[in-house]
C-alpha cells in the first residue's frame, strides 16, 4: 500500500469513530473491558489463544447481563443484543476490521511487543493500537511499531465495569487524533478519562504503588502487624482497603513488576521493591489468586481470609491493666475537647484542664455544641448528652489532675511545651496514673524522659475529629510498662475506638505511609506531569480515596504537612522523603490551605 492511500493520523483533527473494538487477552481485565464496550453499543472482538479463557469471558458477560436484567437495569432484549455484539476468536487475524485494538495480556514487554508488531501487519492503517500496560514504556512499544503515531496507552482500572477512571497515555510519538478518539470513546463509555504522559505507573499507580511498597516494608520490619497496618489506613484515612490486603488483591508479583519499572526510571528508593515482595512472589504466594499472600485465603481467588500462624491471638494482652475511672484531658483546642467528649460519652469522669478556667469553659461549650448536633441527628439521646456534659469538669490548672487515673495531653505540637507539661504531670498526678500524649510526629520517649516515671508514659494518637474517627494509634516506647500498654488498649475498647499498636518512631503508621504519598503527588505537579485536578480525580476514581491528595493537603494544612514531612525525612534520612520544594514555597508564602483561604487551591473567604 503506497503512502498516498494511508491516512495521516498526525494531521487529521477530527476524532475517529471507534465502533468496532478488538480486545486481546481475555483475563479479568480484558473481560471487564469487553463488558463495558458491548454494553455501550460497540461491536467487540475478543481474542485469546486460550479457548478456556474465551469461554470464561462469554460466561462472565452472560452472568453480568443476567444480573442486570434481574435488577431491571436492562431488558432481556437489550441483554441479547449485548451478547450478540461479543464474539471470541483465538487468532489475532480476527482484529483485521477493528477501529481500535486494546491489548491487555500479562505485563511482559516481549509478549506485548510481539502482539503490537503482529497487529501492524493485520489491522487497517487508520486503526488505533492501545496497550493496557500500567508499568511498561508505551513509547518503547510504540517505537517498535511500524506506525508509532497510532500507538498509545489506555489504562482501565479493575473492575473495569465499576471503576470510572481511564488514563489515556501519550508518548512523544502519539498523534493527537488518536488521543482525541480514545478520549471521546472513554467518555461515551461513561468513564472519566485523564490525559497523562508516559512514565511507569502513570498517575494513579505511580502514587499508589509507592505507598503499597512502603506498607510492605513497614510490615517486613515487624514495626506493626499486617492487621494493624491495614486497619490504620482504613480507619485513619477512610480507604476502602488496607495496603497489604490491596497488594494481595492486585497480585504481589504484579506489584513487584510495576515497582521494578518505576524504580528503573526514578531511582527513588521508595520505589525499590521491598524484599518481601520478591520473596512472596518467588514462593508462589502472590495473593488472593494463589490463596495466600500477606494473608491466607479460604481458596485460590477467594476473598475470605482465614486464620493462620500470624493471626492475632484471641486472648489479646497477657498483662492485666490498671483501673481507670477518671481521665484528665489537657488542652483547650478542637482535639482536646473532642477527646474529652469521647471519654465523657463512654462514662468516664473527665477533668478538662486549660491554661485558664475561661479557656476550659469555652472548650466545654464546644463539647456541648457537638453533643447537641449528635442529638439533632438522632445519634444520641438527650439524657445521654446531659450525662456526658455533667461528667466534664473544666479546670484552669493541671493541679486538678491530682486524682485522675489517666492523663491525656492534647496541647500544641511543640516538644518543649509537651516536655514542660509532662514534668508538671509528673509532680501533680498520683503514683500509678497513666500519662499519655496525643502527638502525631514527636518522639513519645522524649515526653517520657521529662518525668521520673517513663514506664507510665505512652502515646495515644487520636485522629481529628476525635468523636467521629475510630482509630487510635497506641505508641509504646522502649520504656513503657506492659500493664500501661494493656490499660490503654482496654480504655480504647471502652471508648469504642480501634486501637493499633506501633513503636515510637516518626509518623507511626498512618502519617509514615500517608505523607510520602502526598509529597509524591506534589512532585508530580512540580514536574508538570499532571494537574492538581487530574491527580485528585485519579486517586478518587482509580484508588477509591475519599479525597484527592491536594484536597487533603489543603484540609490538613500545608504547614502541618511540611512539619510532618521534615520529621519523616530527619528520622529516616531517605532522599525520597525530602519535602517537595513546591510545598516549602507555598508555606513560605503563607498559603497554608483552607485555613488561610489559599493553599494548592483558592477558597472563598468565610
Amino acid at each position: 500500500m503506497g503512502p498516498s492511500s494511508t491516512p495521516d493520523l498526525s494531521t487529521d483533527v477530527s476524532p475517529l469513530s471507534l465502533s468496532t473494538v478488538a480486545v486481546v487477552g481475555l483475563g479479568t481485565m480484558g473481560t471487564g473491558i469487553a463488558e463495558v464496550l458491548t454494553r455501550a453499543g460497540r461491536e467487540v472482538i475478543g481474542i485469546d489463544t486460550d479457548e478456556a479463557a474465551a469461554r470464561h469471558a462469554v460466561a462472565a458477560l452472560e452472568a453480568a447481563t443476567a444480573r442486570a436484567v434481574q435488577r431491571e437495569r436492562i431488558t432481556e432484549r437489550e441483554r441479547q443484543d449485548i451478547l450478540a455484539r461479543f464474539r471470541t476468536f483465538s487468532d489475532l487475524q480476527a482484529a483485521a476490521d477493528a477501529d481500535l485494538v486494546i491489548e491487555v495480556v500479562p505485563e511482559d514487554y516481549e509478549l506485548k511487543r510481539q502482539i503490537i508488531t503482529a497487529l501492524d501487519a493485520i489491522v487497517r492503517p487508520d486503526a488505533i493500537l492501545a496497550t493496557g500496560t500500567n508499568a511498561l514504556s508505551v513509547t518503547r512499544l510504540a517505537a517498535d511499531s511500524q506506525r508509532p503515531e497510532r500507538v498509545l496507552g489506555l489504562h482501565f482500572f479493575n473492575p473495569a465495569p465499576a471503576m470510572k477512571l481511564v488514563e489515556v497515555v501519550s508518548s512523544v510519538l502519539t498523534a493527537p487524533t488518536a488521543v482525541a478518539a480514545v478520549t471521546q470513546l472513554a467518555r461515551e463509555l461513561g468513564k472519566d478519562p485523564i490525559a497523562v504522559g508516559d512514565r511507569p505507573g502513570f498517575v494513579a499507580d505511580g502514587l499508589l504503588f509507592g505507598y503499597l511498597n512502603q506498607a510492605a516494608a513497614m510490615y517486613e520490619s515487624k514495626y506493626a502487624t499486617r492487621e494493624d497496618i491495614d486497619a490504620a489506613m482504613r480507619l485513619g484515612c477512610g480507604l476502602p482497603m488496607g495496603p497489604l490486603a490491596l497488594l494481595d488483591l492486585i497480585g504481589v508479583d504484579t506489584a513487584r513488576t510495576v515497582l521494578e519499572a518505576m524504580y528503573a526510571e526514578s531511582r527513588d528508593r521508595l520505589h525499590a521493591p521491598a524484599p518481601i515482595l520478591g520473596q512472596l512472589a518467588e514462593a508462589g504466594l502472590t495473593g488472593r489468586k494463589a490463596g495466600r499472600g500477606f494473608y491466607t485465603y479460604e481458596a485460590p481467588d477467594s476473598a475470605t481470609v482465614v486464620p493462620d500462624a500470624e493471626s492475632p491471638a484471641a486472648a489479646g494482652d497477657q498483662a492485666s491493666g490498671r483501673s481507670v475511672r477518671s481521665v484528665g484531658v489537657a488542652g483547650s483546642g478542637t482535639m482536646a475537647s473532642g477527646i474529652a467528649e469521647v471519654f465523657a460519652k463512654a462514662g468516664f469522669e473527665v477533668v478538662l484542664a486549660a491554661r485558664s478556667l475561661e479557656k476550659a469553659e469555652t472548650a466545654k461549650a464546644r463539647i456541648a455544641k457537638s453533643l447537641g448536633r449528635s442529638v439533632d441527628k438522632g445519634r444520641l439521646s438527650a439524657e445521654a448528652r446531659d450525662a456526658a456534659l455533667a461528667a466534664v469538669t473544666p479546670a484552669g490548672s493541671l493541679d486538678a489532675f491530682a486524682d485522675v487515673d489517666l492523663a491525656v495531653e492534647a496541647v500544641a505540637e511543640d516538644l518543649e511545651i509537651k516536655q514542660q507539661l509532662f514534668a508538671t504531670l509528673d509532680k501533680v498526678c498520683k503514683p500509678g496514673a497513666v500519662l499519655a500524649t496525643t502527638t502525631s510526629s514527636l518522639p513519645v520517649v522524649a515526653c517520657a524522659r521529662a518525668t521520673s516515671r517513663p514506664q507510665d508514659v505512652i502515646g495515644m494518637h487520636f485522629f481529628n475529629p476525635a468523636p467521629a474517627m475510630k482509630l487510635v494509634e497506641v505508641v509504646r516506647t522502649v520504656l513503657t510498662a506492659d500493664d500501661v500498654h494493656a490499660t490503654v488498649r482496654a480504655v480504647c475498647a471502652k471508648v469504642r475506638k480501634h486501637a493499633v499498636d506501633c513503636g515510637d518512631r516518626a509518623g507511626f503508621i498512618v502519617n509514615a505511609l500517608l505523607f510520602p504519598y502526598l509529597n509524591n503527588a506534589i512532585k508530580m505537579v512540580q514536574e508538570h506531569y499532571a494537574s492538581l485536578d487530574d491527580i485528585d480525580a485519579a486517586m478518587k476514581l482509580g484508588g477509591g480515596y475519599p479525597m484527592g491528595p491536594f484536597e487533603l493537603l489543603d484540609v490538613v494544612g500545608l504547614d502541618v504537612s511540611l512539619a510532618i514531612e521534615k520529621v519523616l525525612h530527619a528520622e529516616f534520612r531517605d532522599p525520597g522523603l525530602a519535602p517537595a520544594p513546591l510545598l516549602e514555597h507555598l508555606v513560605a508564602a503563607g498559603c497554608l490551605g483552607r485555613k488561610t483561604g489559599r493553599g494548592f487551591r483558592e477558597y472563598a473567604k468565610r
